[in-house]
């Protein structure tokens, strides 16, 4: 193997279609080498702090040698086998714990590809369970402004309908009921007006609504939102008093980014069905999951299909099983939940930002900190920037975020937080 060998970036520029990124004027891509610990190294010999956990992912940082060995051990027995009529023991023990680590009653798992699958699926279920309860009429989803969960079709339907990178698909998307985002913040008081405005629309659209899905207590790439606990727990009791299916995307902000290992948590609820991803794997292989209760499981399998109509050809990979077993693993332990809590505390520095005239808003919550800027972020050159200040943040529209790898130092968090200061302080952005 010629470890020498330079990455062809002009033939990526030609070629290769980056996310979110024009064929005609794409934005600039820095040819990664290796990564390691919570750190990017680039062929041109810059070692990068991570900040965004390979977009939230990898929150053990990157070659952790349990997951690895976990890795490497599987692909010795079998790396890949057709999951329908067939089963292996990485997936029965990843979802004993999936069952184990989430909230109850939470006891039916479906292995998915990717997040937006998962989505996908927990649509889909939520549609076949009330046909399966005689009620046609129930196939829209209900769900808040500012939500984003996923590029596939059924995930785009219910993400944001005006601001989202999706909005301009309306007219070919299904039609959903959009209410009001979340506005009464996670560390203020719960407006009961808007609560009631909730409950108007459930009382207006129920007939038709199979389901309400929403990120719990964190709207992520819609926007950053940091909403009140008391949000969750009345869509909690408006879902059971108007027979609307609860759907928690859990893929951002599950196993452990908010503080909690789900962020349902600190609303004390528990969703029928459940969307996680992302972290699963450690950021390591592509999986996700679709939990539901056993109400919902067992009505759809008394319906008229008699069985959940999806079934991917990678579906409950067991390499990704694997992995997922290894980092489920590690997020168990104290030492886990003690660095989600070291982080929480270093990313108070981003605080600092608050006094630039050009910043709107700082939040913190759990090992996610938000600088909320006056104007949409020039990405290419702020990385730029980044990249000579030695870290790796990716904004989006006018928000400076980083979500890092739990086993970051604080200095690491302090060098990152500085960096965001020093970019905006500089007007490099």
């Amino acid at each position: 193997m010629n470890n020498k060998k330079t990455i062809d970036i002009e033939f990526d520029r030609q070629h290769i279609w980056h996310p979110y990124t024009s064929m005609i004027d794409p934005l600039p891509v820095y040819p990664a080498k290796r990564t390691f610990e919570n750190k990017i190294e680039l062929e041109s010999g810059e070692i990068l702090i991570d900040g965004m956990a390979s977009w939230w992912s990898a929150v053990h940082g990157y070659g952790h040698p349990e997951i690895i060995t976990a890795i490497k051990n599987q692909a010795d027995t079998m790396s890949h086998v057709m999951f329908g009529g067939l089963t292996h023991q990485p997936a029965v023990e990843l979802c004993k714990l999936l069952i184990e680590l989430t909230p109850a009653p939470l006891n039916r798992v479906f292995l998915a590809d990717g997040g937006s699958v998962s989505v996908e699926v927990s649509i889909k279920m939520a549609i076949q369970y009330w046909l399966s309860k005689g009620k046609r009429n129930k196939t829209q989803i209900m769900t808040a402004k500012k939500g984003y969960h996923g590029d596939t079709f059924a995930a785009m339907s219910v993400c944001d309908p005006v601001n989202s990178m999706h909005a301009m698909y309306q007219g070919f998307l299904p039609e959903q009921v959009f209410v009001d985002a979340p506005s009464s913040k996670f560390e203020g008081t719960q407006c009961q007006e808007e609560l009631n405005q909730l409950e108007a629309a459930f009382a207006t659209h129920h007939e038709n609504v199979a389901a309400f899905i929403i990120e719990p207590i964190v709207q992520n790439a819609g926007g950053m939102n940091f909403y009140h606990p008391d949000y969750l727990k009345a869509l909690r009791k408006l879902c059971d008093k108007y027979e609307v299916l609860l759907i928690l995307d859990e893929i951002a902000t599950g196993f452990g980014r908010t503080g909690k290992m789900f962020a349902c948590e600190h609303a004390d609820i528990s969703p029928d069905i459940m969307c996680v991803g992302k972290a699963l794997t450690g950021g390591n292989m592509t999986l996700a999951a679709t939990l539901a209760t056993e109400d919902v499981a067992l009505g759809i399998s008394q319906g008229e299909a008699k069985v959940l109509m999806h079934g991917p050809t990678f579906m409950g990979n067991p390499l990704a099983c694997a992995a997922a077993v290894a980092s489920l693993t590690l997020l168990k332990r104290k030492e886990c939940d003690a660095n989600i809590k070291r982080v929480s505390k270093a990313l108070e520095a981003l605080k600092h930002c608050e006094n630039l005239r050009a910043v709107k808003a700082v939040r913190v919550l759990g090992a996610i900190g938000v600088v909320e800027v006056d104007r949409v972020v020039d990405v290419a050159k702020i990385q730029k920037f980044f990249i000579q200040k030695g870290v790796w943040i990716r904004p989006f529209g006018k928000l400076i975020y980083i979500m890092p790898a739990y086993i970051s130092s604080d200095k690491d968090i302090l060098t990152l937080a500085d960096a965001i200061y020093a970019a905006i302080a500089g007007d490099h952005f």
